[in-house]
């Protein structure tokens, strides 16, 4: 008999996970940071000691005995899910990169420059400030059908040297 064990009533596995369960989830969330990863190191680590129940009781400190079962199923956990992945090639789904994001801000501000102050003005209203025709019109002093059109037309020019520079790239 190990000096760790000693002779006393062993309290049943059922009151024992009453009483600790909740304690033993939270070190295992802390351990792992995810509540799923917590509730599986906890479930096996507990379906293993429940195996060896009458020997577990019987330590000096149960609950120490079954943290140190939790720390051993996560790391067990861990290193079967570091066998089971691939590298790849290439990252699908990723976020995409600001940087290509910056750029394109860029050419499509360049793209803004060239057009004519009335319909650069026009595109700036509608889509920087979110201004209707009407508003635009009563701005620019012209008609809402003529705002409409140095809109329209804008975006025209855009669209077209866009798709020119799309080739291009």
């Amino acid at each position: 008999m190990s000096d760790r064990l000693r002779p006393v009533a062993t309290p049943s596995f059922d009151d024992w996970v009453a009483v600790r369960g909740a304690s033993l989830l939270r070190f295992a969330y802390l351990l792992t940071g995810s509540q799923s990863e917590a509730e599986d190191a906890v479930q096996g680590a507990l379906e293993r000691a429940l195996a060896s129940w009458p020997r577990v009781s019987r330590t000096e400190d149960p609950e120490t005995y079954v943290r140190r079962m939790i720390v051993n199923q996560h790391i067990s956990l861990w290193r079967r899910w570091r066998r089971r992945v691939i590298p790849v090639v290439e990252v699908r789904g990723t976020t995409p990169d600001p940087a290509d994001e910056v750029a394109g801000r860029e050419v499509v501000r360049n793209l803004c420059a060239g057009l004519p102050p009335a319909q650069r003005a026009a595109v700036v209203l509608r889509f920087y400030q979110d201004m209707d025709y009407r508003e635009i019109a009563v701005l620019l002093g012209c008609a809402e059908s003529t705002a409409r059109s140095h809109v329209h037309r804008a975006l025209q020019v855009l669209r077209r040297e866009l798709a020119k520079k799309d080739r291009d790239d």
